[in-house]
């Protein structure tokens, strides 16, 4: 996906519960507010690979917000050749079981991580950003966004 292209996704192809609220994470050491800012705006879904989808783009968000502005996102995983390090530079699905990361090994080759969402084992890592790069690149405000789009778009029943 190119830097300028945004990402359009149709509204019908998302379901949800209706209005049933998403459930609060728990978190150690995490206020009740801290808690209900990762569930603002966002109400359960149907689809499990969606749902997945909503709930670790909210946590990439809250995981980007302690990083520097020299450091970005990446996910270790295993299994993954050599370091097993992957930046993340976006994250998808395909529902109802699978959940897409496409991002750069550390030799900055393109790498495509197709995961059943039942098998999610991420651990989100900060990574410093390649020096050829003015910014650091946030991810998890674009996945939110995307998340909030669909939520306008979500057929009640």
């Amino acid at each position: 996906m190119s830097k300028d292209a945004a990402v359009k996704a149709d509204p019908a192809m998302f379901s949800d519960c209706g209005d049933t609220p998403c459930p609060e994470p728990v978190l150690p050491n995490a206020s009740p507010e801290q808690s209900a800012a990762l569930t603002d705006g966002v109400r359960m879904r149907e689809n499990p690979a969606e749902w997945a989808f909503v709930r670790l783009s909210k946590l990439i968000e809250d995981f980007e917000k302690g990083l520097n502005q020299d450091e970005e996102v990446a996910a270790r995983v295993v299994g993954l050749p050599g370091d097993g390090l992957m930046q993340i530079e976006d994250i998808g699905f395909w529902g109802p079981d699978m959940i897409l990361f496409l991002g750069k090994n550390a030799d900055g080759k393109p790498m495509r991580l197709i995961q059943h969402y039942g098998q999610i084992n991420v651990v989100l890592e900060a990574r410093r950003k390649p020096d050829d790069q003015p910014e650091a690149r946030r991810i998890g405000f674009q996945l939110s966004e995307l998340v909030r789009k669909t939520n306008s778009g979500i057929r009640k029943r």
